[in-house]
């Protein structure tokens, strides 16, 4: 006996293709679902934008600043001229001619001599070569020379200076006055000055170092110099 169904109507021999597609559209339809979002109107409107207002744009307002126009020059003050008569007579000077001719007389110029003007050189006394030598200092060399002349001085004007001025001036404490002088190319003491707490110390100062006795100038180079000179005179006033 034959069978009555067509072996090409077999339902059953794609069942495996459909259900996997049937899986897949699931698959699609389950991640669709899940990943499906809604949104209020409210928060996704944005407005609407209206192009046809205008900016207004606000333009400053400037004023123009008018300057008034410059015065007008002063009018010219007129010339005036004064017309003198001329009647004043004018001496000429009359240039003599400086040519000579034959007959002038040639007058010989004797020999000028021209006198040398010896500089005044002010050397200091640290550092010249030969310093002034004080009457009693004429031994040694050069720094026993300067030792002993500083040690004279300071002696010479211990012994002849008034110590009880300062306090008949009504001064007290410990004195000092500085003493500036020079000793110059003859060896006599000149331009001495003196600054003191009082002007009556600063006379007996520049007395005293006017008493000071000639020495022997110093020397530079083998000539005379004039040779400046500072000392020091401090004296405590006894209260």
């Amino acid at each position: 006996m034959e069978p009555k169904k067509n072996p090409k109507a077999n339902v059953g021999r794609n069942s495996g293709l459909f259900f996997a597609i049937g899986l897949a559209l699931m698959l699609f339809l389950a991640y669709y679902s899940i990943n499906y979002k809604t949104y209020d109107k409210s928060d996704i409107d944005i407005g609407q934008l209206n192009l046809e207002e205008e900016l207004e744009e606000e333009i400053p307002l400037t004023q123009q600043i008018v300057t008034p126009p410059p015065p007008p020059p002063p009018p010219a003050a007129p010339e005036v001229i004064e017309v003198v008569e001329d009647e004043e007579e004018v001496e000429e000077t009359v240039i003599e001619s400086t040519e000579v001719d034959q007959e002038t007389e040639i007058v010989e110029v004797e020999e000028i001599e021209v006198e040398e003007v010896e500089e005044d050189i002010e050397v200091p006394f640290a550092v010249i070569e030969n310093v002034p030598v004080f009457p009693g200092c004429e031994k040694g060399n050069n720094a026993a020379k300067k030792k002993c002349m500083s040690d004279k001085i300071a002696k010479f004007v211990n012994r002849k200076f008034n110590t009880e001025l300062a306090g008949d001036l009504g001064l007290s404490g410990r004195q000092r006055i500085n003493v500036i002088f020079k000793i110059d190319k003859t060896g006599n003491i000149t331009g001495v000055r003196a600054r003191a707490p009082h002007p009556g110390l600063e006379k007996e100062a520049k007395r005293v170092i006017s008493l000071l006795p000639k020495m022997k100038p110093g020397k530079q180079r083998g000539k005379p110099v004039t040779v400046p000179y500072s000392l020091p005179i401090i004296f405590q006033v006894q209260d």
